[in-house]
């Protein structure tokens, strides 16, 4: 068995616990494996071990991956910062977008998706942390961006998403997610169905699993660290 497998077997096994601790079904949690940066025979490495779901944050090199991977049936998650110019090829190519922070980019999205495709599957990006540097809406802005977005044609939301400001601090760690799943719920109340709540990294997964995150985006456990570019 590759390192690779090794690491998503890892990786499986602390989501179940995290889940079970908190009375949660293991499989109310899907893997998102964070394959940016990595090349295609990790991606290859990580399919053959039984992952199906995989996320870019550059454009091209995750068109690039999906161009060269037809056939294997696997699902595309478009999880970074989109400029405007960006979309139509995410449009076209891409399965989920989790970082919608703006109704420009979900207009431009619903307008380049294609016919023949499926809707867009969507999260709206949130920042929960108030940090300058990260993208998203503010919280209070959240449930007006969803009203918009559910009404575009050609997507489909689905929930909202969140990079809070890590921390080392096991207890810290839940409050940014608590803040997201209180949020997702007031939302539901408000007459949007929403059903995900993309959040949770290798570092913090098992404070967002405890807070009811429904996909965790995982690259370092298990792919290992990355040189960033």
């Amino acid at each position: 068995m590759s390192a690779i497998a090794d690491n998503l077997q890892a990786v499986q096994a602390r989501i179940s616990h995290a889940a079970a601790a908190v009375g949660r079904s293991p499989d109310a949690v899907r893997l998102l494996a964070v394959s940016k940066t990595w090349p295609l025979a990790c991606v290859l490495d990580a399919a053959d071990a039984g992952q199906r779901a995989f996320g870019e944050n550059y454009v091209q090199e995750g068109i690039d991956k999906i161009a060269a991977v037809t056939g294997r049936h696997l699902e595309w998650h478009f999880i970074g910062p989109l400029q405007s110019n960006k979309t139509k090829p995410v449009a076209e190519h891409f399965d989920w977008v989790h970082s919608i922070d703006r109704l420009k980019i979900a207009e431009r999205l619903s307008a380049q998706r294609p016919t023949y495709l499926s809707p867009l599957q969507v999260c709206v990006q949130v920042n929960v942390s108030g940090e300058a540097s990260k993208s998203g809406c503010a919280p209070d802005e959240a449930l007006a961006l969803c009203r918009a977005v559910a009404a575009l044609p050609g997507l489909q939301l689905r929930g909202l998403m969140a990079i809070p400001e890590p921390t080392d601090d096991p207890q810290a760690q839940h409050i940014p997610f608590r803040k997201l799943r209180e949020l997702s719920e007031q939302i539901c109340a408000a007459g949007l169905p929403l059903d995900t709540l993309s959040m949770g990294m290798s570092h913090d997964l098992e404070a967002a699993v405890a807070e009811g995150a429904t996909i965790v985006r995982i690259g370092t456990a298990i792919f290992g660290e990355r040189n960033y570019r």
